[in-house]
């Protein structure tokens, strides 16, 4: 191999920090792209990505940015659709110009060398130049814990953990050794909880996965372990990614999110705590433990099955990702307020709980 060739040609692809990634979904809030929202959702979160020529060194078995997937990196679908490649400049005028409809920015970093330097970069420059809240989705791996401490003093006031799996030995599994990956479990925890200590009580997220093999009791075990650390979850249903090692898994079952959807939410609202649910032998959630009447208010108010994210001013969810782990004819989290027929439809799909 001509690696002279090589390096010539991956200098000329877009890198960051001078380029970065974005949802269609931002795409399109820009501008950048032509589309329409099923049920006209609306995206209140600039969500970017940061991109380079050799890409993201890990290897996480559900991603599509996997090392190992086939594919220049900047051309690689992520959550199931395409991330275009914007330089720097043009986000910001964009943003700025449309900044109306935006209530918050997220940078999210990747497994690189430079990850590090460039989201502190990042986080500064869109802090002075575009004045929205700005979270930034981190890498353990690479990071310390000065390096939160910096990235507070530049402009961030939300912060969050992509832990994704329930379990140290399913992270292990789809994360670390299992994939040849570089993440480790403790380390996550003792980041998600360093992060919340410096951020502040309800200003870090911890991302995670539903359907990756884990019980319902191991995932409600993780919502109180989250909450009790200060931290949120942001939830998330698993959906096979094109191309990734577990693209012919099966999405999550449908029961099992929902009742994870209202498992977290009166956890995270501390409506209830996790040792007070009861569960079946299998793991299975059968009660949760609260006042018939203030479940039914729950239950009516649709809340617990809208996307889980980063506030925004005025907005108890702005990253509300539309459609972002599951496609408009199989709703997993809702971008908008539930309307009649879906409260219907949830309960449904969720079965009896008490």
């Amino acid at each position: 191999m001509n690696t002279t060739a090589v390096s010539c040609r991956e200098s000329r692809l877009p890198s960051s920090p001078e380029h970065l990634q974005m949802s269609l979904a931002a795409a399109m809030t820009l501008g950048l792209k032509q589309g329409i929202f099923y049920r006209g959702a609306r995206l209140y979160c600039l969500n970017l990505l940061l991109t380079y020529p050799d890409g993201c060194r890990a290897n996480c078995s559900y991603c599509g940015l996997q090392k190992s997937r086939d594919g220049d990196f900047h051309e690689k679908s992520f959550i199931r659709v395409p991330w275009p490649t914007y330089d720097v400049k043009t986000i910001i005028g964009k943003t700025v110009e449309h900044k109306e409809r935006l209530r918050r920015v997220c940078i999210s970093m990747v497994t690189h060398p430079r990850a590090v330097e460039d989201t502190l970069l990042l986080t500064g420059r869109f802090h002075r130049e575009v004045g929205l809240p700005i979270s930034v989705l981190m890498t353990p791996t690479i990071m310390t814990k000065e390096t939160l401490h910096e990235l507070k003093k530049l402009g961030a006031e939300m912060a969050s953990v992509a832990m994704d799996l329930a379990t140290p030995e399913l992270f292990d599994l789809h994360r670390g050794t299992g994939v040849k990956g570089p993440h480790r479990f403790e380390q996550y925890m003792h980041f998600l909880k360093q992060a919340t200590e410096i951020f502040g009580k309800n200003r870090t997220g911890c991302h995670l996965i539903v359907g990756m093999g884990e019980t319902e009791l191991q995932m409600a075990n993780m919502f109180q372990a989250v909450r009790d650390l200060g931290a949120r979850t942001h939830l998330f249903s698993f959906y096979p990614e094109s191309g990734s090692m577990l693209s012919g898994r099966p999405a999550a079952p449908v029961d099992q999110y929902r009742r994870m959807q209202l498992a977290r939410y009166v956890i995270d609202k501390g409506l209830a705590r996790m040792d007070g649910m009861t569960f079946s032998s299998e793991g299975r959630l059968i009660s949760l433990g609260i006042d018939e009447r203030k479940l039914e208010a729950v239950l009516d108010s649709g809340l617990p099955f809208m996307t889980s994210g980063c506030p925004g001013k005025g907005m108890a969810v702005a990253c509300n990702r539309p459609f972002g782990d599951g496609p408009p004819s199989d709703i997993r989290s809702y971008p908008f307020p539930l309307e009649e027929e879906d409260r219907a439809l949830v309960l449904e799909q969720m079965g009896p709980i008490g």
